[in-house]
């Protein structure tokens, strides 16, 4: 079980959890300089946590600087190429010895392309799944080297519903995001003797910049109707969740799941004109 020299330590789960959140928590962030991991990163420094913004793109993370300013010396911004091995390898380190031990991490940097099936190429297929699925894998057994050593520690990696569902034009997206939610529980399972918890959040359609880029006039019609809430959700929803299951106080019994934040699009079935006409008298 054990990811390096350190063993397996077994004890009483209450007294790790107490342990994590005991006033220094620190979270590291991927695409945390924008987007769902912006929101993530805001809502981390609000709970009075540390954050470490990790994000490949440098106009964001200046712009993201900009935004948080110092945040109180609560805040520290990491270039960092998930995909690149020796990169996240030095980048955790370096979080550590400046910042202090890492306490939790979203895996939220994230790449897609709405692209039928025929018409994608193996190489766009490659750089998708090397930044969503490797990346996250990456980036979570350098964080959980650390954390074993510490009995506790939580990671939470965003999926989304096209790796759950057969969503059009995802083929390389959906694949990448199905691999997290399977890495996802492969890990909790190997993990959890260590003292850390793994899930998985499934967002559904959100409002980022990503969805800008993504999203035709028409793919946000075919949401907006395949929602039962019909409306995209906020990536303040997401980090909300991400957030909860960070907290061991809130769960600490948790792990191996994926959360679907999604206005209840994985769960629908006949709705609309069906729930109407069952609702109104007969004449």
């Amino acid at each position: 079980m054990s990811l390096g020299d350190a063993p397996p330590a077994w004890g009483d789960p209450k007294e790790a959890s107490e342990e994590t959140m005991s006033g220094q928590e620190t979270v590291l962030v991927t695409g945390g300089a924008s987007g769902i991991g912006l929101a993530i990163v805001e809502a981390v420094l609000a709970q009075g946590w540390r954050a470490v913004v990790a994000d490949l793109d440098q106009a964001n993370l200046d712009r993201c600087r900009d935004t948080l300013g110092e945040s109180e010396g609560n805040v520290r911004f990491e270039r960092m190429n998930v995909a690149d091995e020796d990169a996240v390898v030095r980048a955790i380190a370096a979080c550590e010895t400046a910042f202090g031990p890492l306490t939790g991490v979203v895996n939220s940097a994230g790449i897609g392309r709405d692209m039928p099936a025929l018409e994608t190429s193996a190489d766009l297929f490659r750089t998708i799944l090397e930044v969503n699925l490797i990346g996250s894998f990456l980036v979570s057994r350098e964080a959980a080297k650390r954390m074993q050593a510490r009995r506790a520690g939580s990671i939470v990696n965003i999926a989304s519903v096209s790796g759950l569902m057969g969503n059009e034009g995802r083929v390389a997206y959906g694949a990448s995001k199905g691999g997290v939610v399977a890495m996802t529980k492969v890990m909790a399972v190997e993990w959890a003797p260590l003292g850390i918890r793994v899930n998985a959040i499934a967002p559904g359609p959100i409002e980022t910049p990503l969805a800008l880029t993504m999203h035709t006039a028409e793919v946000r019609a075919a949401w907006m109707s395949a929602v039962p809430q019909h409306r995209y959700g906020s990536p303040a929803e997401i980090a909300a969740a991400a957030v909860f299951l960070l907290d061991d106080r809130t769960s600490g019994f948790i792990t191996g799941q994926t959360i679907c934040v999604d206005g209840g699009f994985t769960v629908a079935g006949i709705s609309g004109g069906a729930s109407a006409a069952a609702a109104s008298p007969a004449r």
